[in-house]
Parts: C-alpha cells; structure tokens; sequence
C-alpha cells in the first residue's frame, strides 16, 4: 500500500462507504491587494483636545479561481478615527486582504457559507496584524480590531439580501 504524506495508508484518505467526505481546508497564499492609510490629522494638525473614536466596518468577497477547488476571499476594512469633540476625521485606513485557499470535500450547498466564514477566519490574525502595525506606524495608538464573528456577519448579509429581494406574490 502506498504511503501519503502524513504516514498513513492513501486507503485511509478515502471515505468508507456511508461516510461523508473528509473536508480538507488549506490555505494556498495571502496577500494584500490594496492599502491605503490617509493621517488627515498630520496633513491639517490639530486643534484643542482631540479624543479619537473609531468606527470599523467589515466585508467579504469570495470568487472561484481557475484552478479546481480554488477560491478566492477577500476581507475589506475600513476604518475611520474622528475627533469625538468636533467630529473631523483623524484618519481613515482601508485593507483589502486576500486569502486563497484550496477547499476540498465540502457539499456545494455549504460552499458559500464555508467560503465566507471559515476562511476569513483562517487568516484574521495577519490582517489584524498589519491594521495595527499601519495606525501605531501612522503615529496613533495601535488599533486592535476585535475579533470579527464572521457567522453573524454572514447572517446579517443574508438578512440584507433578504429584505432587499421583492417578495413575489403567487398567482
């Protein structure tokens, strides 16, 4: 019997019958495709006491990929700090981070939603990571996005997609 990589027989990657195919994740590369961080506050200085509030917004964007099995997600961040006192705009960062990832044995129906909530998942920490390093780089305190539960931001696109889709009357 041939070995595969992990010291098993290959026979044993198979599904037995009546069982489920394995799911198998992995991430192929991560990238960013776009960032852009603008420090307003630098350009126009500041003016008496200046308390940030930070607002973070969050999307997803997943495509198929030439490749089988391959897919692309994209995490889009902005974020914008203004002034709580005045309400001009300190800075504001946006992040387009990109996982590629090859996703193997998931059933076509659970396709999106895996696409658009592990994966994302997967590779947070980095993009988290450079949003924080980019503010303290950019002269404020670092920011350290919480993290983001992707399940209820799925659920809540869905709720959009729902509410903006016309009910269709039978006739």
């Amino acid at each position: 019997m041939a070995e595969n990589g992990n010291g098993t027989g290959a026979a044993a990657a198979e599904p037995q019958a009546g069982q489920a195919p394995q799911v198998r994740m992995q991430v192929l590369g991560q990238f960013v495709r776009d960032l852009s961080f603008e420090n307003i506050l630098s350009q126009k200085g500041a003016s008496g006491e200046v308390t940030p509030e930070i607002q973070v917004q969050v999307s997803l964007d997943a495509k198929k990929r030439p490749q089988t099995n391959q897919y692309e997600v994209a995490q889009k961040y902005t974020i914008t700090s203004k002034n709580k006192g005045d309400g001009a705009t300190l800075f504001l960062l946006e992040l387009d981070y990109v996982g590629v990832y090859l996703v193997d044995g998931v059933p076509e129906e659970q396709l999106h939603p895996f696409l658009m909530i592990e994966c994302p998942r997967m590779v947070f920490p980095f993009a988290r990571r450079i949003i924080s390093d980019v503010t303290r780089d950019g002269g404020f305190p670092a920011v350290n996005v919480d993290t983001v539960d992707f399940l209820s931001l799925y659920r809540q696109e869905l709720a959009r997609r729902a509410a903006a889709t016309p009910a269709v009357k039978p006739s």
